[in-house]
Parts: C-alpha cells; sequence; structure tokens
C-alpha cells in the first residue's frame, strides 16, 4: 500500500514531471540535460530545517523579505542585463511563498554570483509562465547553463505546466572552484528567458541508504523516500529474457513477410509499367487517327466552303454587270438631256460675268444690312435702358393684404383707401379722425391684385440683367404683411422669385442665336449679422464679404447652383425656404427671423462681337420691421428682433444718404447693405415692394412703412432721365423695323439666287463625273470577272486533287482502325492479367495483416505473463540477491547502447553504438517501448484496466507504425537482392528524366497500390 500511494503522489529520479498524464515524460526528458535533476510543477514549501540555504535570490524584487521559518528571500542582484517584470495574477499551487513567483527577471541576462566557498553545491530554479498566459505553446523557449553546462534544453514552461503555475527544476549539482564564482547563463531561442527565484544550497554527503535504495520525491512536502531495488532487478532479469526471445521471433517473421511483399511487389511493378506502354501506344495509336479524321473534315470542309463562294460570287458579279449596264445606259440618256439643258442655261445667261457681279453686290448688301442689324439691337438696348432709367432708378411698389379672418373677428376696421390706386395713390385714415394722409408711389396693389399683375410691372426690370446691369428688388414691411408670399408664394400661385427666373429662361431661349448664357443660383440669409448659405450641408462655416481687385463685392466659398431649367430652380427655392431661419411671436406665428437673399448670376456672351457681361440680380426678402414692445420677445428672439431693426436701420441710414447725394454711403454699417452695394447704386436697377396691413391695430407700423418707402422713392441713383422725348424712341424702332424687313427680303433674295447658281453648277460637274466614274468602274469589273474566271479553273483542279487524297486518306483510316481493335484485344488480355496479380497482391496483404493479429495476440499474451510476474514480485519483496544479474542481464541487452539508470541520484554511463540498419530500427522501436515498459514495472504498482489498454496501444502503435512504413514508402530492400534493386531504382530514374509524366503516372499507382 505505501508503494501504491507513492506512485499517486511522489516524483522519481529520471528528470520527469509526475501527474495524471503521463505523455510529458519525453517532452521532460528532451529538455532536462542533468540526470540528477528533476522538474516538480509546484511552489516552493518551507519544510524542516532551512540551514543548507546558501542564497535565495527572488528575481525582480526590490526588496528583501524573511520568513518566520528564517527563510530570507534577497533582492534581485547578481544579475547581468535583462528587464524586470511584476504581476498581481493569482498563482496556482504557490507553496508557502507565492509571492516570489509574481516577479521575474526578464530577456538576455546571466547571474555572476562572487563570494562562495569552493565545493559542491544544489542550485533550484524557480519559473512561471506569467505574460503569455493564453498561449499558445512554444511562444518562450530558452535554454540554462550552470558554469557553461547546459542544464535545460529548448525549456518550454508554458508547454509543462501553462500559464500562472510554478514550475522548479531541483537537484541540480554544481561544484563552484577556488575563485568562488557561480555563472548561470539564461540564452533565447524564442522569445525572452524568464526567471522568479534561484535557490542555491549545500549539497548533502552520500550514505548507504542511497546506495542501497532508489528514491522517490513526494508531490505534497518534497521528502525523499527509500524504495528497494531488489525485486525490481530480479522482475527486471526474467521478462527481458522472455522479451529478447519473443523479438527474435517478430523479426524473423517481420524479415520473412518482407521479402514476399518485395517479391509480390517487383512482380507487379514489371507488369504495371508493361500494361502502361501498351496503353500509351494504344493512346497514341488512337490519337494520330482522331487528327487524321479531324484534318480530313476539315479539308472537306473547306472545299465545300471554296465552292459554294465560288457559285455565290459568280451570280452576285453577273447580277452586278447586268445593273451597270443598264445604269450606264440610263446614264448616257441623262448624260444628252444635261448637255441639252446646260446649253439651254448658257442660252438663257447673255453674260454669266454681270451675274458674277450681282452676286458679289448682294453679298456685300447682305453683310452690311447685318450690321445695321447688330447696330439697331444695340440701340434698342440702350432705348430701353434709358426707358427704365427715365421712369427712375429706384421704383417702389406698395401692395396691401386683406383683412385676416381673426381680424375680421375681432372687429377690426380697415384704414386704407385704394380710390386712387389706378394713379399710384393711396390714402391712410386715422383713427377716430376724418383727416386722411396720402402717399404717392409708382404702383399701388390692393388685396383684389394677384401675382400675375404684381410680377406684370416689374418683369421690365428683369431684361437689364440679361443686358449686364445689376438689378435688386426686395420686399420691405413689418412682420405678417406678405413679404414672403409676394417674394416665394406657393407652388400653385407663384411668386416673383420664380416668376423672374422663368422670363429669365424664357427671354435667354429668344436670344439663343445671338447670345449665350449661363445661369447659377446663390441662396443666403443674414441672421443675427451673420451670413448663413442655405444651400451649403455645413451652416455653421462662417462667411465674409470680400472685394475684388475690380471693385466688385462677392462672398467665398458660397454655393452657386447651376440651373438649366425651371424644375431646378423651384426645387433649389424649396431647399433655401425650408432652411431659413424662422419664430413665432405675438405679431406672426411663423414669422422670418432672418433676411432671405436669392442671388441669380447671369453670364452673358454675344455670339456676333464676342462681348461678355456679367451681372447679378438680388431678390430680398427683408425679415419683418416692428417695434420690440409690440412683439413682446424675450431671449434669443429679443436678439433676433434687435438684429433685424439694426439692420434695417442701416438700409434706412443707406437710402437717405443716397436721397441726399451724400459724399459717404454707410453701406458697411451692415452686412445686409454691404452684401448689396454693388445693386443699390452706380448703374444697378432697384425695386422695392413695400408691403402693408389694413388693420387699423397695425396703423403705427404701416406708417412706418409708407415713409420709409417714400423717402426710397426720393432717391436717384444715377444722372435724371425724366425729360427724354418718347417720341424719338417710338421713331427709332419703327426705323428699326423697317431695316430689318429690307435686310429680311434682300437675304432671301441672294439666298435663292445663289442656291440656283450653285444648283445648276454640281448638276453638270457631277453628271460628268459619274459618267466617267461608270465606264472606269465598267472596265474594272471585266478584268475582275476574267481573274474569277481563272481562279474558278484553279479551284477545279485543286477539289479534283483533293478528292484523291481524300480516297487515300480513307483508305488509311480502315487500315489504322483494324490496328486500334487489335490493340485493344491485347490490352484486355492485358487487363486479364493484372487483375490475377491484383488478386495476389491482395491475397498477400490478407496474409500479412494475419500475421500482424497474430503478433498482436502474442503481444497480449506477453503482457499477461508480466502482469502475474509483477504479482509474484511483490510476494518476494525482501529477496534481493539477484541484484549483480540483473545487472548483467541488462548490460548484455543494451550492447553498446547508452543505457540511462539513475540510482539514488548518481549519473548515468554512456557508451558510443554504431548506426542502426533498417531491421535493427525496427527492433530498437520495440526494445524502447519494453524498455518504457521495464522502466513503469520497476515501482510494484498493481495494473488496471486503464494502464493495461495503454501499454496495448503503445505496442500496437509501434507495430503499426512499422507496417505503415512499409506500405506508404518504396518496398523494402531485401538483403541478397541489394544490387538488383540499385540497378532498378537507377534505370527507373533514368526513365522519369527521359518521361517526366510517365514517371508521375507510375508514383500516382503505386501509391494506388500501397494505400489499399
Amino acid at each position: 500500500m505505501e508503494a501504491r500511494e507513492f506512485e499517486k503522489n511522489l516524483g522519481t529520479n529520471d528528470g520527469s514531471v509526475v501527474g495524471e498524464d503521463g505523455n510529458f515524460e519525453s517532452l521532460v526528458d528532451s529538455m532536462v540535460c542533468d540526470p540528477a535533476s528533476k522538474l516538480v510543477s509546484w511552489g516552493f514549501t518551507v519544510t524542516g530545517s532551512t540551514e543548507d540555504i546558501v542564497l535565495f535570490i527572488n528575481a525582480g524584487a526590490s526588496s528583501s523579505q524573511e520568513l518566520e521559518s528564517g527563510v530570507k528571500f534577497l533582492a534581485d542582484k547578481f544579475f547581468v542585463g535583462g528587464n524586470t517584470f511584476q504581476t498581481e495574477e493569482f498563482i496556482t499551487e504557490g507553496g508557502d511563498c507565492f509571492f516570489i513567483y509574481q516577479s521575474a527577471r526578464l530577456g538576455n541576462f546571466c547571474y555572476r554570483i562572487e563570494n562562495l566557498s569552493p565545493g559542491d553545491y544544489v542550485v533550484d530554479l524557480h519559473f512561471v509562465e506569467m505574460i503569455n498566459i493564453l498561449g499558445p505553446k512554444g511562444m518562450r523557449v530558452f535554454n540554462v547553463y550552470m558554469q557553461e553546462e547546459k542544464v535545460l534544453d529548448h525549456f518550454d514552461i508554458y508547454s509543462v505546466v501553462g500559464s500562472n503555475k510554478p514550475l522548479q527544476l531541483v537537484d541540480s549539482r554544481v561544484f563552484v572552484k577556488d575563485d568562488g564564482v557561480l555563472l548561470l547563463q539564461f540564452e533565447e531561442v524564442l522569445g525572452s528567458p524568464i526567471v522568479s527565484a534561484i535557490c542555491i544550497r549545500r549539497a548533502p554527503k552520500s550514505s548507504d541508504l542511497h546506495q542501497n535504495h532508489g528514491y522517490v520525491v513526494c508531490k505534497n512536502c518534497s521528502t525523499e523516500n527509500a524504495y528497494p531495488l531488489a525485486p525490481m532487478n530480479d522482475l527486471r532479469m526474467k521478462s527481458v529474457a522472455k522479451y529478447e526471445k519473443t523479438v527474435q521471433a517478430l523479426k524473423d517473421t517481420l524479415k520473412k513477410k518482407t521479402d514476399e511483399c518485395y517479391q509480390s511487389w517487383m512482380s507487379w511493378t514489371s507488369t504495371n509499367e508493361e500494361l502502361e506502354r501498351t496503353r500509351t501506344e494504344l493512346f497514341n495509336k488512337t490519337f494520330h487517327g482522331q487528327s487524321l479524321e479531324q484534318s480530313l473534315e476539315k479539308q472537306s470542309e473547306k472545299l465545300k466552303d471554296v465552292s459554294v463562294k465560288y457559285e455565290h460570287d459568280k451570280r452576285s458579279w453577273t447580277m452586278a454587270i447586268n445593273g451597270l449596264e443598264q445604269k450606264v445606259k440610263v446614264m448616257k440618256r441623262q448624260h444628252s438631256q444635261l448637255s441639252r439643258d446646260a446649253h439651254d442655261c448658257i442660252d438663257s445667261i447673255p453674260d454669266l460675268s454681270k451675274m458674277g457681279f450681282a452676286v458679289q453686290t448682294l453679298v456685300e448688301q447682305c453683310d452690311h444690312l447685318k450690321m445695321k442689324c447688330h447696330e439697331e439691337q444695340m440701340k434698342r438696348r440702350r432705348l430701353h435702358n434709358e426707358l427704365q432709367e427715365a421712369k427712375g432708378n429706384i421704383r417702389v411698389f406698395c401692395r396691401c393684404r386683406p383683412l385676416a379672418k381673426a381680424e375680421i373677428e375681432s372687429g377690426c376696421t380697415s384704414i386704407v383707401d385704394f380710390d386712387s390706386a389706378k394713379d399710384g395713390e393711396l390714402g391712410i385714415i386715422g383713427n377716430g379722425s376724418s383727416s386722411k394722409k396720402a402717399f404717392k408711389f409708382d404702383r399701388v396693389y390692393t388685396p383684389k391684385n394677384d401675382q400675375v399683375e404684381v410680377f406684370s410691372d416689374a418683369a421690365p426690370m428683369i431684361i437689364s440683367v440679361l443686358d449686364g446691369y445689376n438689378v435688386c428688388i426686395f420686399a420691405y414691411g413689418q412682420t405678417g404683411t406678405g413679404k414672403t408670399f409676394t417674394m416665394e408664394g406657393t407652388k400653385e400661385n407663384r411668386g416673383v422669385n420664380y416668376r423672374t427666373l422663368e422670363e429669365l429662361f424664357n427671354v435667354a431661349n429668344e436670344r439663343a442665336e445671338t447670345h449665350a448664357y449661363t445661369i447659377s443660383v446663390s441662396v443666403l440669409e443674414v441672421y443675427n449679422e451673420q451670413i448663413r448659405d442655405l444651400l451649403a450641408t455645413d451652416t455653421s462655416r462662417k462667411l465674409e464679404i470680400k472685394q475684388d481687385p475690380e471693385g466688385l463685392h462677392h462672398i467665398p466659398g458660397i454655393v452657386e447652383a447651376k440651373v438649366e431649367n425651371i424644375q431646378k430652380v423651384w426645387n433649389v427655392l424649396q431647399q433655401g425656404s425650408r432652411a431659413r431661419a424662422v419664430g413665432s411671436n405675438n405679431v406672426n406665428e411663423h414669422s422670418s427671423r432672418s433676411h432671405c437673399m436669392l442671388c441669380v448670376m447671369v453670364r452673358a456672351k454675344n455670339l456676333l462681337t464676342e462681348e461678355c457681361t456679367k451681372s447679378k440680380l438680388w431678390l430680398v426678402d427683408l425679415a419683418g420691421s416692428e417695434r420690440l414692445a409690440k412683439t413682446d420677445v424675450q431671449g434669443d428672439r429679443l436678439k433676433e428682433a434687435q438684429n433685424i431693426n439694426r439692420s434695417l436701420s442701416a438700409l434706412g441710414d443707406v437710402i437717405s444718404a443716397l436721397a441726399n447725394k451724400s459724399s459717404h454711403i454707410p453701406y458697411r454699417n451692415s452686412k445686409l447693405t454691404h452684401i448689396l452695394q454693388d445693386s443699390l447704386g452706380g448703374d444697378s436697377k432697384t425695386l422695392m415692394f413695400v408691403q402693408i396691413s389694413p388693420s387699423d391695430q397695425d396703423l403705427s407700423e404701416t406708417l412706418s412703412s409708407l415713409n420709409f418707402a417714400t423717402r426710397v422713392r426720393g432717391v436717384e441713383l444715377g444722372p435724371a432721365r425724366k425729360q427724354v422725348d418718347t417720341s424719338e424712341l417710338q421713331k427709332a424702332k419703327t426705323t428699326l423695323e423697317k431695316a430689318r424687313q429690307e435686310s429680311r427680303s434682300k437675304e432671301e433674295a441672294l439666298k435663292k439666287l445663289e442656291e440656283n447658281l450653285h444648283a445648276l453648277e454640281n448638276k453638270n460637274k457631277s453628271k460628268d463625273q459619274i459618267y466617267k466614274s461608270q465606264l472606269d468602274r465598267m472596265k474594272e469589273l471585266e478584268n475582275q470577272l476574267e481573274l474569277k474566271a481563272s481562279i474558278h479553273l484553279q479551284f477545279e483542279k485543286q477539289v479534283s486533287l483533293l478528292s484523291e487524297r481524300l480516297k487515300l486518306k480513307d483508305t488509311s483510316c480502315s487500315n489504322l482502325q483494324q490496328e486500334v481493335m487489335e490493340l485493344e484485344s491485347k490490352l484486355k488480355e492485358k487487363d486479364v492479367h493484372s487483375a490475377a496479380y491484383q488478386n495476389k497482391v491482395l491475397d498477400l496483404e490478407k496474409e500479412l495483416r494475419e500475421q500482424i493479429r497474430r503478433s498482436e495476440a502474442s503481444s497480449l499474451v506477453l503482457q499477461n505473463k508480466i502482469n502475474e510476474l509483477e504479482v509474484m514480485v511483490r510476494e518476494q519483496k525482501g529477496n534481493s540477491e539477484s541484484t549483480s544479474q540483473s545487472k548483467e542481464v541488462e548490460d548484455k541487452f543494451h550492447g553498446e547502447q547508452p543505457v540511462p539508470m539513475v540510482i539514488s541520484g548518481q549519473a548515468n554511463c554512456s557508451i558510443s553504438k554504431p548506426p542502426l540498419s533498417r531491421d535493427e530500427t525496427a527492433e530498437h522501436h520495440i526494445l524502447r517501448s519494453l524498455n518504457s515498459a521495464r522502466h513503469a514495472s520497476q515501482a510494484p504498482a498493481p495494473v488496471n484496466e486503464s494502464e493495461f489498454q495503454s501499454r496495448k496501444k503503445r505496442l500496437s502503435g509501434i507495430t503499426e507504425l512499422e507496417n505503415r512504413r512499409f506500405r506508404l514508402s518504396d518496398p523494402p530492400k531485401a538483403v541478397p537482392r541489394t544490387m538488383a534493386t540499385a540497378q532498378r531504382a537507377a534505370a527507373n530514374r533514368l526513365k522519369m528524366a527521359r518521361d517526366p509524366v510517365q514517371g508521375i503516372k507510375e508514383k500516382e499507382n503505386k501509391k494506388r497500390i500501397w494505400s489499399r
């Protein structure tokens, strides 16, 4: 029972980690280079006396610590290179001192510990993977050297214990020389080396117990326990003798089966090569026959095409010649007729030189009339502009809205008198008095006037934009008087903006023959003295007014939407209207809180004179003008109202300065007046709509608006034009109309004469050319007909030759078909032989599987015997007389092979061995499995069902590995046939070099046979 508990919880002296999974044994054996050392997968635990500890260095720690047991952990020192790393992660199975695994030294570094007493020491290294906690394996691999001797090779912490779990290399013996220096080196292989602690202890003295007993280390307390070796040696001697006999029998059977497989494979290979040659020959013959048939088919198709094409060309040329003969006859008749017509024409025109002079005179008159027409157009434009200036550069139209339903219900009365509205006069009746104040404007609109009548009076101003003048039309008035309705309107009842652009497109289309226009639209608003682009996606961008070198004002960065039809205009207007700032107050629920400005830019080019103009049309919907006390607004609405009144006051100051003809006009007092500077002065045309309310509640606001409009009407931007005589203008119009009519009639007569003359000349020349070309064409056709006849004769000769060749091809094709049939019969015979060979190969494979099954059964019998021997060994635990005999058997069994043996911590002895052959390699694999079974049987543990199954899988795996090696690779070479096999291999390599395709096919066939 004591031995069973040891096997569960203790670690052995063979350098492996004892755990639940035995697959780590081979991995740990490859890492640990010192046979006296071992790896344990738990943290440091304080047990018993700690006097043998010389130094305990906590790598990466900044301060020293001392436990109550007397163990002192020094701060990190004695190092050369590297960096420190610390973590707060929990360390699983960290032992009594888990904190030493929460710090480490990382990188390429070494430890040089000096002032040690000469002698033997034991060094323990403590590791933990605290960085690559998610893996995978192979992220950190390094080597460890003690006194320049490697103790760990390709050491990977994560592959052994995973992350955040300690791993100790214990009992590594090292000798310190007289200089008292101990050198520990950590070398990078893949990733940076890492160490958490280094413990240096004095080496214990050897005793008799170590010589006569093996030792195992407890997994829980790390104490060594003696284990008697006599039963293990006795069992080893008996089992080795039996296994040697079994191995020899298996080797003989394997050699015999190998020879049989080799002979079968060689016979099958020769048969397969012969079959492949026959198939290749048959394929070549078949391919040659098919190529001949295809060539014959192509020749016959070409011959048919040539004959069909010849017949078709013959018919087409015959029809063409007949048609040309008919055309020649008709052309002869036409030529004679044209000759007669030419003579008649010459007789009808007495003097052609006079006729040419008359035509030249008419052309000069036409050019003169064109220039005169252009001059008349320029005069018309100038007279139109003079007429507009005669009416006044700033024109004021007054429009009154009807009473709203809410006003009528509240009992409001109308204070506006429209008796003299047709004469441009308007009367305002005061509250409670019969006095009436009169105002005079250019036009007065009653509530009955619609949008069409309003625009008809403003339409003449629009033509000036196309002529290159700046025009400004703006609506002024208090909130709720209909300014936005007048300027924008609705979709069913369009306003001035839409109708203006529609009129521009109509006039531009009328002038399309003489002028080219490009129209673009921008929509912006002045809100709280800030300019906002209503067509831009980013309305937060700050826009400023700039002046170009020519003195004109513009706004850089504003969006100019190019419009080509009236539908695009409406879309742009709607987009700008939706983006405009509106608000609610006591006067109007949807009051406009900004000045909306529509800028129409017109670029015109005169196609006759190449003159280019650029003009602007501003259509402005001003915000409502009212007193702050009446609107009763606060907060942002108050700020908006103050800015609106400030900008309207600035507009009033500009109007006053213009009316007084002041030397300084304060355009820059407001963004509104600054933008409209080019349209309010100079040669610009300005129209103002003053909107008023008829309600007696709005009397003060109505009078304020009318007074402002009166001041605007008194402004003259240019020189006075009121004394222009309109009769002169009428005379100029009649003169221009007569000149146009005369020019049109002369142009028509001249064109008719020129057309008649050119028609006669061209008709005569074309007839002569056609006659000559037809004669040349007839000669060419005759030559081509002769050539086609000679080609036809040649084709007939070629057809006869091809028919003879076709007969010869038919005979050769029949011969080839007979040869193909013979080859097919031979191929069938070969297939029968190959099937027989394949059956033989399958029989051999079945026999080989039977032999393998028998070997597995014998291995199971041997395993049962081993289990019985283990039971007997437990009964004879005290018998230790066969120790020397066991050693002799082991030496005989291993021969010259290095045999690693660990007895009570002593080092192994290794003797070199020559390289193994293929059969010896198989034997070596089997012996290794037996050796591992022998090591496992050193501890007298009971063999349960799971251990029995795992050993059975290892033995069957080795056998399957050897069988797979013989199946998937080339066939094994038998000893007596070494020279013959080498010659065959050389011949196969030469064949593959000459014909690589054939070599690849042979390899594939081999793979298919062996994969069965």
